[in-house]
């Protein structure tokens, strides 16, 4: 991946880089968008079910101990203690089958990524996908050991490896420099 003959004037516009996400890039790029591994739907289910379970566990527990002449105690308390098991167990394996194996969402592994600074946005084409972020959108830029990050109010993080550059130092300032004045000439 090159970039366009840029010079380190940071005034010169626009600024263009290319290059692909590797399978770590997409690691990155998803823990800077998500804050778990686990999605907040699967979360929800898990703690609705949990108590299901435990309540039809106490009811069939409740039973079976009723069932074989136990005490009224014993019955309360070994339902009980069967319940929350079985709410506990089901709420651990529910969540371990939601937890997110995979990163992305296949076109950032196979797409080259486009990336475009000009006067008035960012512009992020990836395949047949182009998202315009206004510069009033960025929020932060971090400049990170082996890549730049760029946070957007609205839209999906951004992550520049610095393998984009080809070792061209000069080129990665500059860009850093022009993510950081947010578009200002």
């Amino acid at each position: 991946m090159t970039t366009d003959n840029q010079p380190t004037n940071v005034s010169a516009l626009p600024m263009n880089l290319s290059g692909t996400l590797s399978e770590k890039d997409v690691k990155r790029l998803v823990r800077l968008t998500r804050g778990s591994t686990i999605g907040p739907t699967a979360t929800y289910y898990a703690g609705v079910t949990a108590p299901v379970i435990s309540a039809a566990m106490a009811i069939f527990s409740k039973s079976a101990f009723q069932g074989v002449g136990f005490s009224a105690w014993w019955t309360f308390f070994l339902s009980a203690i069967l319940a929350a098991l079985a709410g506990i167990v089901w709420y651990l394996i529910f969540m371990r089958w939601s937890y997110r194996h995979t990163y992305g969402r296949g076109m950032e592994l196979n797409s080259p990524t486009d990336i475009t600074l000009d006067r008035d946005a960012v512009t992020v084409t990836r395949g047949a996908i182009s998202t315009r972020i206004d510069w009033s959108a960025i929020e932060d830029v971090h400049d990170r050991r082996g890549y730049i990050a760029v946070i957007a109010h609205g839209a999906d993080a951004i992550i520049v490896p610095n393998r984009w550059f080809d070792g061209d130092k000069a080129a990665r300032k500059a860009f850093l420099a022009r993510l950081a004045a947010r578009g200002d000439s």
